[in-house]
């Protein structure tokens, strides 16, 4: 456990500065800004956002620190998530048949919903169940607390600073109490894990007793959900996408997210339906993701899996979400079985991404995180080498990177 005097040192290099209320020049520097300091910046945003004086007063000013949090925050996972680790870990059996048992529960409202905001049931089961596993665990951290300890320091203060004055906004607009207000170490709170700000904009009374709240009414949450959707542009009447067959000959090279071709355009590549039924010709566009490597399955993925996208910035957390909403709805399993990838450390990781960046085949900086510049600075490697250029870092791939030498002038195949 972090002491507050300890605390205080890691306060020490925040950079924020304190501008008063009545618009004082008065300005203290990161390493001078203390708890209490914090506080008090804290206090003036908020009430010039409209947040009254007793909540300011009453409610922000008695708020202490959870130095526990900042170990949340830093803290890095020893090893590379897998696609198949995180994917086996989130659609399960259990959340399959728990999200079929609430769609019989929730019947009627689910398709008044699909009906108001055009997204299907199934998906919005989905995003429950990955969120909170259908409301069975919504967090213990309280809320303010939580945004408060973030707002006051350095790595993402001015992020979690405007989360907290939305969440004492919230407080007042739903007559809320502090301790009612409770979730995830980073704020997120509720059924379906809404920040603060997507609380106060896209949540709704589903169950219509004139209230919105996301913790006890699973109907709020569902509507909110679906609002929520509709807002970041969700499409009814299309699916996120479907997992595909590649021809033996396919060129791994047109796989990424920056690549969308039109269905007509895979269909030309061989590209088929797992039951081997052609995709068909029209020009609605579709991006190819082969997250586990050219051995697991790959997928085509829709306008609608760009919203999901924007609900979590994550491809691993698209294709659960999208493959979850399909086995709710009946569909089959993955056609392929998810394959034994190596499990390479952090630092594994980044040495590798740094010898591709010697190497001449860029891919940012080397931060240990699979994304798409990585992918693609490795397809471009592994076509230079002669291997299967699926963008995944197998082991022949990571093996060939670290053994190759590293000269003066190397040839850049991205140009």
């Amino acid at each position: 456990m972090v002491s507050f005097s300890s605390y205080k040192i890691i306060l020490s290099a925040v950079s924020l500065s304190l501008v008063s209320f009545f618009g004082s020049a008065q300005e203290v520097t990161p390493e001078q800004e203390t708890f209490p300091q914090c506080i008090d910046r804290l206090q003036q945003r908020a009430l010039a956002a409209g947040v009254s004086a007793a909540t300011a007063n009453n409610v922000l000013a008695k708020i202490e620190l959870m130095p526990k949090l900042l170990e949340y925050d830093r803290n890095q996972p020893e090893f590379v998530q897998t696609f198949t680790g995180y994917f086996s870990k989130r659609v399960t059996n259990w959340r399959i048949d728990k999200g079929r048992e609430k769609f019989a529960e929730h019947r009627a409202f689910l398709a008044k919903l699909t009906q108001e905001y055009g997204v299907p049931a199934h998906y919005l089961l989905a995003f429950w169940g990955l969120e909170t596993n259908f409301g069975n665990y919504k967090g213990k951290i309280p809320t303010l607390r939580a945004l408060t300890t973030l707002a006051c320091d350095q790595r993402r203060s001015r992020y979690f600073s405007s989360e907290l004055v939305q969440a004492l906004l919230l407080l007042e607009r739903e007559n809320l109490q502090p301790e009612q207000m409770i979730g995830s170490w980073a704020g997120a709170m509720g059924h379906t894990q809404f920040m603060p700000t997507a609380y106060l904009k896209y949540a709704r009374d589903g169950d219509g007793d004139g209230k919105i709240d996301l913790w006890n009414s699973e109907q709020d949450a569902l509507a909110s959900a679906a609002n929520f959707l509709k807002n970041l542009g969700w499409q009814a009447g299309y699916r996120w996408g479907r997992e595909v067959q590649l021809p033996e000959s396919f060129d791994y090279q047109l796989a990424g997210k920056s690549h969308p071709k039109s269905l007509s355009f895979w269909n030309k590549q061989q590209v088929t339906q797992v039951s081997g039924q052609s995709l068909g010709n029209s020009d609605i566009k579709s991006a190819l993701l082969i997250p586990a490597g050219y051995t697991g399955s790959a997928f085509l993925v829709y306008s609608n899996f760009d919203v999901i996208l924007r609900w979590n910035n994550s491809e691993y957390y698209g294709i659960a979400v999208g493959h979850l909403a399909d086995r709710i709805a009946g569909k089959d399993d993955l056609s392929k079985p998810l394959p034994d990838l190596p499990k390479y450390t952090i630092l594994e990781m980044q040495a590798f991404q740094e010898k591709l960046n010697q190497l001449g085949f860029e891919v940012g900086e080397a931060d240990g995180i699979l994304g798409p510049a990585t992918r693609k600075g490795v397809r471009d490697f592994q076509m230079s080498v002669g291997l299967i250029a699926d963008g995944y870092p197998s082991k022949n791939t990571v093996e060939a990177a670290m053994n190759k030498p590293t000269t003066v002038n190397q040839v850049d195949v991205t140009s």
